[in-house]
């Protein structure tokens, strides 16, 4: 059954298919969120959030639209009410150990180490948008028609910022490597 048509049957009282959506999708919003906020256990919060609101809002889901735009809207949702209602409790300062959502194997190399943690540093010298650009494009895989439609805007005006945002990160990444 597809995504969509679980939806549907949420969207018409079948709360049982809530729970195949969840199986579906809840490691990869939990990914995205926990690359956003760069805290594991804030993710996992956020995540329930996600779901929560999509039964809670389930009849704002339109028939023939993608479920997976659906749902990745909802968790930018999530994502902007959090960062919003804490925004003063934000400080420049990311703690890069509380981003290790156990990315680093014990037996890799230092080289690699040093290489990803320079990389999760750089991500987070990123503006949100950029951020969650490339999040959703290099981490999540979603083409940018997707992205566009999530973003409510062109795929142009995704390819421009995408770009735009590897740069901004390659930058960040050489800068801090001379370091």
């Amino acid at each position: 059954m597809t995504d969509e048509l679980l939806m549907e049957a949420v969207k018409n009282g079948d709360l049982q298919q809530a729970s195949v959506l969840f199986e579906r999708y809840n490691k990869r919003i939990f990914n995205f969120l926990a690359r956003m906020t760069m805290d594991r256990a804030l993710a996992e919060d956020l995540t329930q959030n996600v779901f929560l609101r999509m039964i809670k809002y389930r009849s704002s889901y339109r028939e023939g639209a993608r479920f997976q735009s659906w749902i990745y809207q909802v968790a930018r949702n999530i994502f902007s009410d959090h960062y919003q209602a804490h925004k003063n409790k934000f400080s420049d300062f990311v703690d890069v150990e509380k981003v290790s959502d156990n990315l680093y194997d014990p037996d890799e190399s230092q080289r690699i180490d040093e290489q990803e943690q320079l990389l999760q540093r750089s991500m987070a010298m990123l503006s949100e948008e950029q951020r969650e650009l490339l999040v959703l494009t290099r981490f999540q895989h979603m083409k940018y028609e997707e992205v566009a439609v999530i973003m409510d805007t062109t795929v142009a005006n995704i390819k421009v910022k995408v770009h735009r945002a590897i740069l901004k990160l390659r930058e960040h990444y050489f800068e801090l490597e001379k370091i």
